[in-house]
């Protein structure tokens, strides 16, 4: 076959009767030569490009160019089908941890006889049988670091010596959950060695498909180019999928929201970087690389006028965009502004994508729907209801809360819900939560087109009990607060409204979150939670639903309570029923204050229930606990009596990664702990 007739085999191929015509419409001005005219007509004046004016050699170079055109096709294309293939395997691997935790939390709640069982509330002012008086446990005045840490260290001197393989083990676990400090100068905060290893991984297949066959010769060098635009197309409905409140990827991998929010940060810094390759190699292609035969923009105005490059310049722009008002002093900064652009630049940059180049309208359209069905049909419609809310200041006066109390509508039965498949599509915050979830706020008195994003503080209206083998009751009342530090912007302006107003109309959209957290504390021996400041709020409902699995795990206890008084102790025995299991909270607060955050008769009651609460000195008079020293004796302890244990901590990110490599340490020395993070980023 000569090259005159391999041109005419790969014009007759329907790849490149797809392919083709755009690569012309980029070397032609309007109006663009067809296919057969490209094959038939023998001059330029004819409609052609004077195909059959080209040299043996120009053939033969145009044919290996449309040949690696089509090989990349086949290659990126193949990159969705990797991502659902990594998804599927996260899947079940989140699917059998799922069925362990189920697994043992049945197990631990199932009766045991001649078990007392009291009555369980999901209102935040229940009591409990037996509490006769207010409890005053909280130890606020405990020095932590004087604290016997060491004390119950299990001994390692009949430990037999580990082997090569277990030593190995213990020490890349350890590693892949620690997390190291910020970067330098820049103070960038990373995440566990983990998350940065399996980011690592997926930039390292996004280079294996940009370079993988790729034709390593500067005449060649449009297929460089073409490849970064393809990778920043394929990339662009996981984009909108990770950035969608309602998505499967939660539910299937079982990565909350925020976690998954740190990936599509990623993604979307990748597909910027990838458009800006592009974009600088295809001029450089144009202005420098390109053979002159090939040339039909004589001039820089010809080239940038084209229609293909305008609207491609247009995406690239709003993308660029999209990018640098992302960035975290941004968003703290402008917030709202953050929010208006978003949605602006992300319509301008879908049309330009669409009206760039033709193969990219299916990844636009699927795009475009996540976007239109997340933000539209559920966060819109589906997920939004209106309450009038109460507004509370507390005493430092920059805290306040938002609260609202409704009767939820009752729901059909799970065994129903196939005859009544609307009531999944119901599920809003008015038919309740769980703990962990968050809202998103709009005032419409302030801010219409606002919505910012709040935990819920208060405990969920009836925790599903499915670990166990009876059916519940459903809730019938919901009680929802929102613990509001007031910052620049709608947080601001709401704190000066309830300095004059206690009672405001508010749109909620949600819940969203994910079970994660609760289901690895109820699946553990011994869970431990830590809170710093405001991460109060994600720590309390947890706790609440622990101590409220009361199936099988109460007992009649007399026994005594520390209360701490400006240093001095005193014993008190009352009886009351606690949880046989013992749940751990260690609350650090910058100032004295802080603690009407939580209101004393709820701490009174969990700890009547069977909390062990530590509340150190208020930083800004002690210092800063040894939190490290607390949260590794309280391990240490439970592995001693062959406990798993579990932790969760809310807080700052000094204190996140403080309470991370405590538990890093434990899996080096072979302790059975897990660790979730609950940090929240917008």
């Amino acid at each position: 076959m000569d090259i005159t007739e391999r041109c005419a085999w790969l014009a007759s191929t329907d790849g490149l009767r797809r392919t083709l015509p755009s690569f012309v419409s980029i070397l032609c001005p309007p109006p663009q030569p067809t296919l057969d005219g490209i094959l038939s007509t023998t001059s330029e004046e004819e409609g052609g490009i004077g195909l059959p004016d080209w040299t043996d050699d120009q053939l033969e170079y145009i044919g290996r160019l449309i040949q690696a055109i089509l090989d990349a096709r086949v290659i990126v294309y193949s990159y969705n089908a990797v991502i659902f293939l990594i998804i599927a395997v996260l899947a079940v691997l989140h699917w059998r941890e799922v069925h362990t935790d189920k697994r043992r939390w049945a197990a631990r709640s199932e009766p045991k006889s001649g078990r007392r069982h009291a009555s369980s509330s999901s209102s935040l002012s229940s009591t409990f049988e037996g509490t006769d008086l207010p409890l005053n446990s909280a130890k606020d005045s405990v020095d932590v670091e004087r604290l016997p840490l060491l004390a119950d260290q299990p001994s390692s001197l009949n430990e037999p010596p580990l082997k090569r393989t277990q030593w190995i083990q213990r020490a890349v676990t350890s590693w892949l959950a620690r997390q190291p400090p910020p970067i330098p100068i820049v103070n960038k905060t990373l995440p566990s060695n983990g998350t940065s290893l399996f980011i690592g991984a997926w930039l390292a297949l996004i280079v294996f498909f940009h370079f993988f066959l790729l034709p390593m010769s500067w005449d060649m060098f449009y297929i460089f180019a073409d490849r970064a635009g393809l990778l920043f197309i394929v990339n662009l409905p996981l984009l909108y999928l990770l950035s969608a409140k309602n998505q499967p990827l939660r539910r299937l991998t079982g990565y909350s929201y925020e976690a998954l929010n740190i990936f599509h940060r990623r993604v979307g810094e990748m597909m910027c970087f990838e458009a800006l390759v592009h974009v600088v190699s295809m001029v450089a292609y144009a202005f420098f690389l390109e053979e002159e035969w090939l040339k039909v923009s004589k001039t820089p105005r010809e080239y940038f006028t084209h229609p293909i490059i305008l609207f491609g310049i247009g995406a690239f722009v709003s993308y660029e965009l999209l990018y640098f008002t992302s960035l975290g002093g941004f968003r703290q900064r402008w917030y709202e502004l953050f929010l208006a652009s978003h949605v602006f630049l992300q319509v301008a940059a879908l049309v330009g994508l669409w009206f760039h180049y033709f193969i990219c309208r299916p990844y636009v359209g699927v795009a475009l729907a996540i976007f239109v069905v997340d933000r539209i049909v559920w966060r819109c419609c589906l997920k939004r209801a209106t309450v009038t809310a109460d507004l509370t200041i507390l005493e430092d006066g920059e805290t306040f809360l938002l609260s609202a109390d409704w009767d939820i509508p009752s729901l059909p039965e799970r065994s129903n819900w196939k005859r009544h498949p609307s009531a999944l599509l119901r599920r809003s915050i008015i038919h309740g939560w769980q703990p962990t979830d968050h809202v998103f706020v709009t005032i419409p008195a302030l801010h219409q087109l606002q919505a910012h994003p709040f935990t819920i503080s208060s405990a969920a209206p009836g925790i599903p009990s499915r670990g166990r083998q009876e059916p519940q009751a459903q809730p019938t009342h919901a009680w929802l607060t929102l613990l509001i530090r007031a910052h620049k912007g709608m947080t601001a302006d709401l704190l000066q409204y309830a300095r004059t107003n206690s009672r405001v109309e508010t749109q909620l959209d949600g819940p969203y979150g994910s079970p994660h957290a609760l289901a690895m504390l109820r699946a553990s021996d011994c869970p431990i939670l830590v809170a710093g400041g405001s991460g109060i709020a994600v720590t309390f409902p947890l706790i609440w639903a622990l101590l409220n699995d009361l199936q099988g795990d109460e007992q009649d206890d007399d026994s005594s309570v520390e209360e701490f008084d400006e240093g001095k102790i005193t014993t008190t025995r009352r009886r009351k029923f606690r949880s046989k299991r013992r749940v751990h909270l260690l609350w650090v607060t910058h100032a004295r204050s802080h603690r009407d955050w939580l209101p004393q008769p709820q701490l009174d009651e969990l700890v009547a229930r069977g909390l062990d609460l530590v509340i150190p000195a208020p930083t800004e008079e002690a210092g800063r606990p040894d939190v490290s020293g607390l949260v590794g004796s309280w391990i240490a302890s439970a592995a001693a009596e062959g406990q798993d244990v579990a932790v969760v901590v809310s807080g700052p990110d000094g204190l996140n990664r403080t309470v991370r490599n405590e538990c890093a340490d434990a899996l080096g020395a072979g302790l059975p702990v897990r660790v979730a993070v609950e940090k929240f980023g917008w």
